[in-house]
């Protein structure tokens, strides 16, 4: 008895004094850039990126549905469950660093036959027997293995946090998106309906003066064209707002049709940012969440090479039972009813080494593959950014050109019809004019939906002023 006491003090000393194979994790250092190559100082400032940044478009409504989609958003919902399930997992893994205990008993009757106990009478051979115990079993965990699933599945749990936090990225980017892109839509089909009137005007005028005998059969039928190839532009925009109207429900977590009365109502694009605030380089990789994700994921492929690692050692179990056992109810607590049982139980695969050295590469293999993937993370934000600062950049330049541009068709469409009804040039002079500002100005709604969509761009890309709503 006192041997085997010593024996059980063995794997408890042991325990105090093990150890975690497998490599220890450190993080990679992240990239420190000096500056962001396309962030010219005109257009970005240093200063930390603007907190809900969809408020600056001043847009009540806006803000509303990003409120409602945090709330109600499929995506977001299905990102939180899985969160919750990695927590769930973690606090499993946690409960095997301690015993497991259960409480167990049974009742049985058994009558053995003639022939088990041929001396006994019929009665004799029926036998009760009722027992009552509490169990425990215990991983000693002397090579880490335990250790080191549990540091897999907190880097697990805090990775899906991360994921969290990525897809308000992009839920929030793309509602903002695409209601800017509604905007833009909506713009566009004003600017068509502007110009379909003014080309009623002109056609109007043209069959005025061919009934008063100074027109054309010819300058009519121009005039009566052009305008039904500009009617024939607003069923497709219709089509298309309908379209992002149905997405930015969905978006919310709300049947198609459910915002159709509080966004049918057009309003104006937004007004767009001289200055976006960028905070420091250095600081764009700290705050993207899918680089954080990606680096969580790399130390929980490291940790689980300790897993696999730990099954080359011997794995040690200490298990024990406190009971009872009576053949009647009345003595089933008894004192000599008292069952105990003390074991410590090894098991070691060392005859299988091979199969343990096989999940031990696969296991390396995983790191090498997270690793290469959060580094592609880190190079994929970086030039997101860039690009983000390129488009937004060169997006600017081109509206202000656009500007000009529709403004000067503006005035060369009134100046024609001014001259075409003082007899100085012909109608083919005012299509051509007013097909000019038809085209001026629905670029310019598209430029200016293009500039607000790549400052959207350009924050999701920053990944800064997104609320902690994990």
């Amino acid at each position: 008895m006192r041997a085997m006491r010593h024996l059980m003090l063995l794997p408890l000393t042991l325990a105090l004094a093990a150890c975690a194979v497998g490599p220890d994790y450190r993080a990679p250092a992240l990239p420190e850039p000096a500056a962001l190559v396309r962030a010219e100082a005109g257009l970005v400032t240093p200063e930390a990126v603007e907190h809900d940044f969809w408020r600056s478009f001043d847009y009540a409504l806006l803000s509303e549905l990003v409120e409602e989609a945090f709330d109600a958003n499929h995506d977001l919902r299905i990102a939180l469950a899985r969160h919750d399930r990695s927590l769930a997992l973690l606090r499993q893994s946690r409960r095997d660093l301690a015993p497991s205990v259960t409480a167990q008993g049974g009742a049985a009757h058994q009558r053995a036959s003639a022939d088990q106990m041929p001396q006994a009478t019929r009665s004799q051979r029926d036998v009760e027997r009722y027992d009552a115990g509490v169990a425990a079993l215990w991983e000693l965990d002397f090579f880490g293995r335990v250790r080191r699933s549990v540091e897999a599945q907190q880097a697990e749990a805090e990775a899906s946090a991360a994921d969290v936090r990525a897809m308000q990225v992009v839920v929030v980017g793309e509602l903002v998106d695409q209601y800017v892109r509604l905007r833009g839509l909506q713009e566009q089909l004003r600017v068509a309906r502007a110009n379909a009137d003014n080309q009623r005007e002109s056609l109007a005028l043209v069959d005025a003066r061919l009934e008063a005998g100074r027109g054309t059969d010819f300058d009519s039928v121009r005039a009566r064209a052009q305008l039904e190839s500009t009617l024939s532009r607003i069923p497709a925009l219709e089509g298309e707002i309908a379209a992002i109207i149905h997405r930015l429900a969905v978006l919310t977590g709300r049947e198609p049709g459910a915002l159709i009365a509080r966004l049918e109502a057009p309003a104006a694009l937004p007004a767009l940012h001289e200055k976006v605030a960028i905070g420091l380089p250095g600081e764009l990789l700290r705050r993207r969440p899918d680089i954080a994700a990606a680096e969580r994921r790399l130390h929980a492929a490291t940790a689980s090479i300790g897993v696999a690692t730990a099954d080359l050692y011997p794995r040690f179990t200490l298990s024990g039972l406190l009971g009872t056992q009576a053949a009647s109810t009345g003595d089933l607590f008894g004192r000599d009813s008292e069952t105990r049982l003390l074991a410590l139980g090894v098991d070691w695969s060392f005859l299988d080494s091979g199969r343990v050295r096989a999940r031990m590469a696969a296991a390396d293999a995983d790191a090498e593959v997270n690793l290469a993937r959060y580094e592609q993370t880190v190079l994929q934000a970086l030039e997101e950014a860039e690009t983000a600062l390129a488009r937004y950049a060169q997006a600017l330049r081109e509206r202000e050109h656009l500007v000009d541009a529709a403004e000067a068709s503006a005035e060369a469409a009134r100046q024609a019809r001014v001259r075409f009804e003082v007899g100085v040039i012909d109608f083919l002079e005012v299509i051509d004019a007013e097909r000019s500002l038809l085209e001026a100005e629905d670029s310019l709604a598209r430029s200016h939906t293009r500039s607000a969509t790549a400052l959207v761009g350009l924050y999701r890309a920053l990944a800064g002023g997104w609320p902690q709503r994990a």
